[in-house]
């Protein structure tokens, strides 16, 4: 039968996934997995599945979407259960409803499994909370550009807001994106730069909209990177100031 599977991979520490992610994994014929997909849940695959890179990153594809689009219906009806595991949450700019399309065109089965989005993971795992009674009561989430390139419309409108925006790929545009925000009055507002967030391999980056660009180039900070402007931010510190008293204590007492 042939059959997709869009599977949410996480945000990239491999114990994030899902059980139910984890169990098709092992039950899929062929697996199609992306560039930020942590290659450790490879493993899951059964004997003689067979498994293809097709991951794209900013300046350098390696298959237009038509062709793994193509890939995903040809391997469907030659060996039956296809799984693409993608980064994050499939319909997290993930190109989902893309091969859906594809799917639905083919005559194809079609299941989604959820996955934790970077869009949340990155922010929580540096203990910054995306909501906070009496600081911000909404967050936004959006890309830094769009498909042809320039910086997305919804960055203006979210600058004017008091929510939390978590912007992901968005590190070539960082400069002109946070001139928006102090176009807007928020050039002291607390800004977070998480890069490679849950790997074992993160890096941040705090500052403020005015400096944050700078701090950033300084760092060496690049993609795969989320974008935290808020309130929230500031909560961070605390929250490390206290984890920090709390660890020493602990020490002490050992």
């Amino acid at each position: 039968m042939a059959k997709l599977s869009l599977v949410g991979a996480g945000p990239g520490d491999p114990e994030l996934i899902t059980l139910k992610a984890i169990n098709v994994l092992k039950q899929a014929d062929v697996i199609l997995y992306d560039a930020l997909v942590n290659e450790v849940l490879l493993k899951y695959a059964k004997p003689g599945a067979v498994v293809q890179f097709v991951g794209k990153r900013y300046g350098c594809h390696s298959l237009s979407q038509q062709e793994i689009n193509h890939l995903i219906v040809e391997y469907a009806y030659s060996h039956g259960h296809v799984v693409r595991l993608k980064g994050g949450d499939p319909f997290v700019f993930g190109r989902a409803g893309e091969e859906i399309a594809a799917a639905n065109a083919a005559g194809m089965e079609v299941e989604v499994i959820p996955g934790i989005s970077s869009a949340l993971a990155a922010a929580e795992s540096q203990m910054i909370p995306l909501t906070s009674r009496g600081v911000t009561e909404s967050f936004w989430v959006t890309t830094g550009t769009t498909l042809t390139g320039d910086i997305s419309g919804d960055i203006a409108l979210a600058a004017r807001s008091t929510a939390t925006v978590i912007i992901l790929m968005a590190m070539s545009k960082l400069e002109e994106i946070m001139e928006i925000f102090a176009q807007h009055g928020k050039r002291d507002l607390p800004v977070a730069i998480i890069q490679e967030a849950t790997t074992g391999r993160d890096k941040m980056v705090i500052g403020t909209v005015k400096d944050i660009y700078y701090k950033a180039q300084h760092e060496g900070l690049a993609n795969p990177a989320v974008i935290v402007v808020g309130e929230v931010v500031r909560l961070r510190n605390i929250a490390a100031e206290v984890q920090a008293l709390i660890k020493k204590k602990n020490n002490e007492e050992r």
